[in-house]
């Protein structure tokens, strides 16, 4: 009798907390003025950097638990802590070209709460080298 209940509560717990994590997702979301940027031409070395503009456009908060650049070269910063339904944010990514030449693209990997569980921010340049440009 109390495997059954013990069962039951294991059975039920779970099912409670998967429906719970699918809802978050679904309401929750998280929209770029533009997922990608162009650094255009830069010199080897050149360390730059861009703010991707974004807005929470879900009904629930948002929360962005990581990010990761593609490399080292590729360094992102991001809100810590929840982000309210409407409220707006940046997230800044820092690109160090040295020991770089040619055409490069970079992506950033964000971890959130939305549908899916990631987006994805990319940036590219054409490095040249010093004394080139």
């Amino acid at each position: 009798m109390i495997k059954k209940i013990s069962l039951l509560f294991v059975v039920a717990t779970l099912a409670l907390t998967t429906s719970c994590k699918k809802e978050a997702y679904t309401e929750t979301e998280i929209t770029f003025d533009t997922t990608e940027h162009d650094f255009g031409t830069i010199t080897q070395g050149d360390k730059v950097s861009y703010d991707f503009k974004f807005k929470n456009t879900g009904t629930s908060n948002l929360l962005i638990t990581d990010a990761k650049g593609s490399c080292g070269c590729t360094v992102p910063e991001y809100p810590k802590g929840d982000i309210k339904p409407g409220e707006e944010g940046d997230i800044k990514v820092s690109f160090n070209s040295a020991g770089k030449i040619g055409e490069t693209s970079k992506t950033v990997t964000l971890m959130c709460n939305v549908k899916g569980g990631s987006k994805v921010l990319n940036i590219k340049s054409n490095i040249v080298p010093k004394g080139t440009k």
